[in-house]
């Protein structure tokens, strides 16, 4: 059977590329945007990438087209799909049927820390041999693939609330129905699907809906928004994380270091190479659920202390004459701040330059902006970037920011200023939920001259 992915080069439908692959299929993909790592991951697994979407690239016709959510009515592809009858589903909707639907779901949701705490579950899972299929919307550095079948009923999943396809609008993690489910955060974001916070609360709520009694959920005690998810109806038992059930104390400011409890009785300390008060809080969520499913919390303990994060969160890219520079996913005011902090924190006073792109759908759409100046309250110096067809006003944004902030319009104006800005000992972040024009590379190479 040949399976054609459209959007293929996307974290999630890469993915599934994957497992498809696994299971026997032929697969290939098209793609606007290819670039590494899921490209790089796609063309390893001899999955064929085309580029665009010409409806050449469905002749002579698949078999089945999974559609991936970046498609709109209008693409050249998706008419003749649409045109000639081709049989297509959503990536989510394949999933469910074909790989989850007799499994143990362990889902892991939120705005925030998905890719890396469903990273530090299927790691825990694994390291208590129980060798576990998942699906990451990145790439786990433990396993160097982002999804993989598993030959246990134990299945990991990041789990979406973005819509999952042009003909179904359902956030993606209704179709997964876990029994082990960690909400981790929840604030307001995709605006351009959801109108407010109210809007991605209720899909949460449709999610929990489909939660079994014998199941779990995992959430922190202090997020007011997941409080009032719950509120809605719940008929799942839940475990809380920070100031609840489970909690970690601090043996290090800057999250490298902390104990575990739960219900106040010790479990043992994390020693690992993760910085920021937000990565305790992923580690407590993960600990919980691999708990729920036997996994003795000293076991999940000793696995984290060789937990490495998916490729591009806070992932070191080089270090150039003294100058570190590293790479993170971060795009929401919330993520930057709190990368920042967690760096901050593990350099002391070292100096701080975070490069930031606002690519997502709703940076793009401003969504965010009010939030901009204040998150990077930390760094020492700021620098955006603004091209030109951004659709408002960055400058206007971060000008009341208490952090030195240059807006660019070129990669080349951003790595002047960065040469101009860095002395030795300097750490830069760069974070941008796209490639970014390569200006990883480009700004090492020009530091290494």
């Amino acid at each position: 059977m040949h399976i054609h992915i459209l959007g293929i080069c996307g974290t999630f439908m890469g993915s599934l590329a994957v497992l498809a692959k696994e299971l026997g299929y032929k697969v290939t993909g098209s793609d606007a945007n290819v670039y590494p790592p899921m490209s790089t991951q796609l063309q390893a697994q001899g999955i064929e990438l085309l580029q665009g979407y010409l409806p050449e690239n469905l002749q002579p016709a698949p078999d089945l087209i999974i559609v991936g959510n970046a498609m709109k009515r209008g693409i050249p592809a998706v008419e003749y799909m649409l045109n000639q009858n081709i049989p297509y589903t959503s990536g989510p909707q394949w999933l469910a049927e074909h790989i989850l639907q007799k499994r143990h779901v362990l889902a892991v949701a939120g705005t925030h820390g998905k890719t890396t705490t469903s990273s530090m579950l299927a790691w825990v899972l694994e390291a208590a041999r129980l060798n576990p299929g998942f699906l990451i919307g990145g790439v786990p550095q433990n396993f160097a693939i982002s999804a993989r079948l598993g030959d246990s009923p134990y299945f990991v999943i990041e789990a979406d609330e973005y819509d999952s396809a042009f003909f179904d609008k359902r956030s993606k993690f209704v179709h997964y129905h876990p029994r082990t489910a960690i909400l981790n955060n929840l604030e307001y974001d995709h605006a351009d699907i959801f109108a407010d916070l109210a809007a991605i609360e209720k899909q949460f709520h449709h999610l929990v809906r489909t939660i079994p009694s014998e199941g779990l959920i995992v959430y922190p005690a202090i997020e007011t928004a997941l409080q009032r998810v719950i509120e809605m109806g719940c008929w799942t038992p839940t475990q809380t994380t920070g100031q609840g059930d489970w909690q970690a104390k601090l043996l290090a400011a800057d999250g490298s270091s902390f104990e575990v409890s739960f219900h106040n009785k010790p479990c043992g300390t994390v020693n690992w190479t993760l910085t920021g008060i937000h990565n305790v809080n992923n580690a407590l969520a993960c600990i919980a659920a691999a708990n729920h499913i036997g996994v003795n919390p000293e076991v999940a303990i000793n696995a984290l202390k060789q937990f490495k994060n998916a490729k591009r969160r806070m992932e070191k890219i080089a270090e150039v004459n003294g100058i570190t520079i590293y790479d993170d996913f971060a795009h929401h005011p919330t993520a930057i701040a709190t990368t920042i902090d967690g760096l901050r924190k593990h350099i002391g006073n070292d100096q701080l330059i975070a490069i930031i792109e606002p690519r997502s759908n709703s940076m793009k759409l401003g969504a965010h902006r009010t939030g901009l100046a204040e998150s990077v309250a930390q760094a020492d110096q700021a620098i955006w970037y603004a091209p030109d067809n951004l659709g408002w006003d960055l400058a206007e944004a971060v000008q009341q920011s208490t952090t030195p902030s240059t807006v660019c319009h070129t990669l080349d104006a951003i790595i002047e200023k960065a040469m101009t800005l860095a002395t030795p000992n300097t750490h830069i972040v760069i974070m941008s939920n796209g490639g970014f024009g390569g200006i990883h590379q480009k700004l090492a190479q020009a530091f290494s001259q």
